[in-house]
């Protein structure tokens, strides 16, 4: 007897993401197989509409150009700029260069929006400063790794993003300026244990490099520290959308690129816009095809269905959210932030609502849920970047990645528990949360 067209829908889709399909393939074919076995055949004509109308929002336009933004950013030699500042804010010390990859890290992600492309531009400069000073390759790898998942959380944030144009009536603005505290304390979370263990094991003792002049190299930052500025300031004083701040953002980056630090020529921007182009295109190309999954799982009651069995498993508000986060960590471990919205946000409204929880709030806790899982094995697609700009194996990197995941956990738990970390601000800033 086969199993009910809800149901089957979500065992194709985990079949093909086990078997190692493309996320986007297993959506579209996870959501036709529901749709033949549930539906009218004639339902299948709605497959190009679904697709279409899943990309036909204007909000998406950001995220080809912020995508843009973080790759034109890490072609001109901003991280470079802002470790040596960094370096000489820091200074030598034990944990020093472990504190300063956090500090660039939180500073890259409000260029980018996005973990991989922080991860990369970080440690492509980081790794060999601090394996000259000492440091095991598999622990810079993992500290970069943690670091750079708060990108998902420091504005602008393409996961953000996507929650906003997900959950009806949620500000983007609002959701952005909750973003910020509880980036701040997940960076906070990574360079504690970063700094303890380097002092027990004794890293950076072996650094010759000399520590920079802070005066000068602050004024070779200073353009790079402008970017976020710019992009939150003008998002706070409404002088542009988010659209229009991604379209600023690119502009901004281009011209420090090839007029202040002269590192972004026109084959290095033509490179640049290809890369985003491409890595653009994948999202979208998952954003398109998960419409299908989407109307179909929405059409045969499959969301409702999973969004019933997890309330009937506890009336108790604290107890469906611990379940929430588990599954919301789990599959961090193993799928990219955008799949993950895509795939859990239509199951998971029903519960929101039921419970009543703050929509702002929520997607916080969802974006800080997933960072945890993006630097947490197997998959961990922060830690695949960062090693392999190492040269490690990931295996090596679990003792020291078992420490930076139990205080992130510590730094969610601390959201939950008080909410105001993450609603204080776009509060104080007059936002609707």
């Amino acid at each position: 007897m086969l199993p009910t067209p809800d149901v089957m829908l979500f065992l194709v889709l985990a079949a093909l993401i086990v078997i190692g399909s493309p996320i986007a393939i297993a959506l579209a074919l996870a959501g036709a197989v529901g749709i033949v076995m549930g539906l009218p055949a004639q339902m299948l004509g709605t497959l190009g509409t679904n697709t279409y109308n899943a990309i036909a929002k204007y909000p998406l336009v950001a995220i080809p150009l912020f995508v843009l933004t973080g790759t034109i950013f890490e072609r001109a030699g901003v991280a470079a700029n802002l470790v040596r500042f960094a370096r000489a804010l820091i200074g030598p010390r034990p944990g020093g260069l472990a504190v300063v990859a956090t500090l660039v890290c939180l500073i890259m992600g409000g260029m980018s929006g996005s973990g991989p492309a922080d991860a990369a531009a970080v440690a492509m400069v980081m790794v060999p400063s601090m394996t000259r000073a000492g440091y095991p390759r598999a622990f810079s790898a993992t500290v970069i790794a943690a670091s750079a998942s708060t990108a998902i959380l420091i504005p602008p944030s393409v996961a953000l993003i996507l929650y906003s144009i997900l959950v009806p009536g949620v500000d983007l603005r609002a959701l952005f300026a909750a973003g910020v505290f509880p980036g701040l304390l997940a960076g906070l979370a990574v360079v504690v244990p970063a700094i303890w263990l380097a002092r027990r094991h004794g890293f950076e003792r072996r650094d010759s490099e000399d520590r920079p002049p802070l005066r000068e190299s602050f004024i070779g930052a200073l353009p790079a520290l402008f970017a976020p500025v710019i992009i939150l300031g003008g998002l706070r004083s409404g002088l542009f959308t988010p659209t229009e701040a991604a379209v600023v953002a690119v502009a901004y980056g281009v011209f420090i690129g090839m007029v202040v630090y002269r590192n972004l020529d026109l084959r290095t921007l033509y490179r640049a816009l290809v890369d985003s182009a491409v890595l653009s295109a994948v999202i979208l190309l998952i954003i398109s095809l998960a419409g299908i999954f989407a109307w179909a799982g929405s059409t045969l009651g499959a969301f409702d269905d999973v969004a019933y069995a997890m309330l009937s498993v506890s009336d108790t508000g604290w107890v469906v959210l611990a379940m929430v986060m588990l599954l919301l960590l789990v599959a961090g471990m193993v799928l990219d932030g955008v799949s993950i919205y895509l795939i859990l946000i239509p199951m998971l409204m029903p519960v929101m609502r039921a419970f009543e929880w703050n929509a702002t709030w929520f997607g916080i806790l969802m974006a800080m849920t997933i960072a945890v899982g993006q630097f947490t094995p197997p998959v961990a697609v922060n830690l695949m970047v960062t090693t392999k700009v190492a040269e490690v194996p990931m295996e090596r990197t679990l003792g020291w990645a078992a420490w930076m995941v139990a205080a992130m956990v510590i730094a969610l738990a601390l959201v939950i528990v008080f909410p105001g970390v993450a609603l204080w601000l776009p509060e104080a800033l007059g936002y609707r949360v």
